[in-house]
C-alpha cells in the first residue's frame, strides 16, 4: 500500500521519491498544501476504491496516516 501511495505522490504531486517515507509529514516535510491534499484524496478514492470524508482528511499528518487509513478501508 505504501509503495502504491508513494507512486501516486510522485506522479500526481511531482514529489521527490526519496523524500517520501511513512513518517514524512505531508505539509511540513513534503510541502503538500490543502488543494494538493484534496487532489490526492480524489486520486486515492479512484485508485483504491475508498471514500474519504472531510474529518478523515484532517487526520492525515504523515504519509503513514494515509497508508493506515487506506489499509483499514480498502
Amino acid at each position: 500500500m505504501f509503495e502504491r501511495l508513494k507512486k501516486i505522490l510522485v506522479e500526481e504531486l511531482a514529489l521527490n521519491a526519496e523524500d517520501i517515507t511513512p513518517s514524512a509529514e505531508l505539509a511540513n516535510d513534503l510541502g503538500v498544501n490543502s488543494l494538493e491534499l484534496a487532489d490526492l484524496v480524489l486520486t486515492c478514492e479512484e485508485e483504491f476504491g475508498v471514500e474519504f470524508n472531510e474529518d478523515d482528511m484532517h487526520k492525515f499528518i504523515t504519509v503513514g496516516d494515509v497508508v493506515e487509513f487506506l489499509e483499514a478501508n480498502a
